[in-house]
């Protein structure tokens, strides 16, 4: 059975290592962890009045890029399941944004400044952090705009990716070939040795090299950009990725059952 060992976890990162199970599995769970883990992210944008040097569409794009505070994602249903005609307090969070500069030189926008219609869905931040700045306006300069945040996944934009990267290596001693190193007077010296070497052995470079041999130890190391905690990410991923497995089982199923009603159909009636 696949085994799962922390080595190391804080707020927005957590390093571990997946054993006892096969490639295809591992790089299935980073890729559902970036792409599929569902997350609150600014979608629509509608500017009431912006004097700022920021083109609208400019502004509207770092909007849905600031990070929102997540935890509570699975209380929202996707726009497209939802039964409202546009979005609702059921399938999204609203934001507004008004700020004018009316002191003499730069005013600092920054994303705490956005007021949420849901205390749980926030701008991501950490201690006295002001949040990601948004845009800068000088004195007479005003900006004020309406958001809509929705749930969605990374496949359908990055913006709805929980992590900000996903580190993921197998075989650091390279025994099973699978790299063919570029080098000009030494690999040691020019590759050098991840952390992840001190948990396997180097085969001797003179034994036979076996052809059937697989990695089955896999090392994550996933940083995320705070609208998630890190175990969350794996753990929804993981829980995606049952999911999606079951509806492959049912759909298996479904499709032998009809294979045998044809069959029996078709055979030839008792005398």
């Amino acid at each position: 059975n696949p085994q799962l060992r922390i080595r190391s976890i804080d707020r927005n990162s957590v390093d571990f290592v997946l054993s006892n199970t096969q490639l295809s599995v591992a790089n299935s769970l980073r890729r559902t962890m970036i792409a599929e883990v569902p997350t609150m992210a600014i979608d629509l944008v509608q500017f009431i009045d912006n004097t700022s040097v920021l083109a609208d569409e400019f502004l509207a794009h770092r909007l849905g890029l600031v990070p929102l505070v997540s935890h509570n994602v699975d209380k929202f249903k996707y726009t497209r399941d939802c039964t409202c005609a546009e979005y609702c307090k059921d399938c999204s969070v609203e934001f507004t944004l008004h700020v004018k500069c009316t002191e003499p030189g730069t005013r600092v926008v920054y994303s705490t400044e956005l007021i949420s219609s849901n205390k749980d869905v926030v701008p991501v931040t950490e201690g006295d952090d002001k949040g990601v700045i948004l845009l800068k306006l000088r004195k007479g300069q005003e900006i004020n705009l309406h958001c809509v945040a929705k749930k969605g996944v990374a496949k359908e934009h990055a913006k709805w990716s929980p992590c900000a990267a996903v580190g993921f290596e197998y075989d650091p001693h390279n025994n099973l070939r699978h790299l063919d190193y570029w080098y000009e007077k030494s690999i040691k010296d020019e590759w050098p040795l991840s952390k992840n070497a001190e948990e396997e052995t180097e085969n001797d470079p003179d034994a036979p090299f076996d052809y059937k041999a697989e990695p089955t130890t896999f090392y994550f190391n996933v940083e995320t950009v705070g609208s998630l905690d890190p175990q969350a990410v794996v753990l929804k991923a993981t829980r995606v990725l049952q999911e999606k497995l079951g509806a492959l089982q049912l759909a298996l199923d479904e499709d032998q059952n009809t294979d045998a009603n044809t069959n029996m159909d078709d055979a030839e009636p008792w005398v």
